[in-house]
């Protein structure tokens, strides 16, 4: 089964970068499509960001589009979100999964601890 760990989060000021890791172990991580999520502090989770398998694909929620880019390094078991131009808004906890999810969390959870990211005005 395919487990994750997102890291690189941090505070910034607005108009900073963050990139973003999730290291990923399970032989079958290259078949996978992937996702970043994000949750602000009372609110539902999003996606942000999908990539496909081979990482020939990509999709972003309108917000970010043209300010983030998600990759993959198959060899490596890791997906990235660059953010840039980051704004208050931007503001959540990141998560990373399969998509759609699967469990990936500890005791069959879908979702792990994920990584904080803070934008300062």
């Amino acid at each position: 089964q395919v487990q994750v760990a997102e890291s690189g989060g941090g505070l910034v000021q607005a108009g900073g970068s963050l990139r973003l890791s999730c290291a990923a172990s399970g032989r079958t991580f290259s078949d996978y499509d992937m996702a970043w999520f994000r949750r602000a502090p009372g609110k539902e989770r999003d996606l942000v960001a999908t990539i496909s398998a081979s990482g020939g694909s990509a999709w972003y929620v309108e917000s970010v589009k043209g300010r983030f880019t998600i990759s993959r390094d198959n060899a490596k078991n890791t997906v990235y979100l660059q953010m840039n131009s980051l704004s208050p808004e931007d503001t959540a906890v990141y998560y990373c999964n399969t998509d759609p999810p699967l469990p990936i969390g500890e005791k069959g959870d879908y979702w792990g601890q994920g990584t904080q990211v803070t934008v300062s005005s």
